[in-house]
């Protein structure tokens, strides 16, 4: 029993990212951020997984990188468990509608005009951020240290038997691959913190236009067309609360452990009324 807890305890994480290459020979090395990706997984594991990311930055829709960065960590503390997010796709068909979409869903959580522009800004700028920003809900400051670093959600994955189940309940809607896997698995860490009201994200995949909001009480909701295809723009918000502490934010984000062992169930496709009506409030 001893030995058993002990290998537990031990999960490893594995993460990949690259940097895209000089325009010319004598451009300089730019160190754009392409691609990213990590997961908690048990010792035996790892051969298998770094090939996998490997692979994967090698064929990444963003461009072929000049550097892969793969890192694999010990780590030493019990992950926390925590269920995944429901997950729901809304009816959506535009940009337009998208925007109109996410002030609804998030003016219904507090979440105040100034904050939900400030996000556009960063999502719809012309720069993409490294990692997410922090958002005040009221004043809509940012709050993050570093505003070109941001904060990079880290130390979360899923136990293999509720992998299993999410790709079941995935695969009702035709949606069981590992962008929206991922992102439910990091959404669901992030809602788990008790100081982040909602998150909004949308992809700087080129060819991906599906982005979501995640909060406690919606769950994961995923928005078709949320931008265009072939656009770069995209970043992750989180909306915060006033007065928190944001080094205890930064702190769970980036370094608690957290695993997912139970998987919701998913609610289908439904429209924005139907969201704000559920039950899940």
């Amino acid at each position: 029993m001893r030995a058993s807890r002990k290998v537990k305890s031990e999960k490893l994480k594995v993460k990949s990212h690259k940097n895209s290459s000089p325009l010319t020979p004598h451009s300089s090395l730019t160190n754009e951020h392409i691609s990213g990706a990590e997961g908690i997984y048990e010792e035996p594991e790892i051969s298998k997984i770094l090939r996998e990311y490997t692979e994967r930055a090698l064929n990444h829709p963003r461009g072929k990188p000049d550097e892969i960065i793969i890192t694999v960590e010990k780590i030493k503390q019990e992950p926390e468990k925590i269920p995944s997010l429901p997950v729901t796709t809304l009816k959506c068909s535009s940009p337009f509608e998208a925007k109109k979409i996410i002030k609804n869903i998030l003016g219904n959580i507090s979440i105040s005009e100034a904050a939900i522009e400030t996000a556009f800004n960063v999502l719809y700028g012309k720069q993409t951020m490294r990692g997410a920003a922090l958002v005040l809900a009221g004043s809509g400051k940012r709050a993050e240290p570093d505003k070109a670093r941001g904060i990079r959600v880290s130390r979360l994955g899923i136990t293999k038997n509720a992998q299993k189940s999410l790709s079941l309940k995935l695969s009702k809607y035709d949606i069981n691959n590992s962008t929206v896997r991922e992102a439910i698995i990091l959404a669901s860490k992030v809602a788990s913190c008790s100081n982040v009201l909602a998150e909004l994200c949308i992809s700087d995949d080129p060819d991906y236009t599906t982005g979501y909001i995640a909060a406690r009480q919606f769950g994961y909701v995923r928005i078709p067309n949320i931008k265009r295809k072939d656009s770069r723009q995209g970043g992750r918000i989180f909306f915060i609360k006033g007065r928190s502490s944001i080094s205890a934010i930064v702190d769970y984000l980036e370094k608690k452990p957290v695993l997912i062992n139970e998987v919701s169930e998913g609610r289908g496709i439904l429209t924005t009324d139907e969201i704000l009506n559920s039950n899940n409030r």
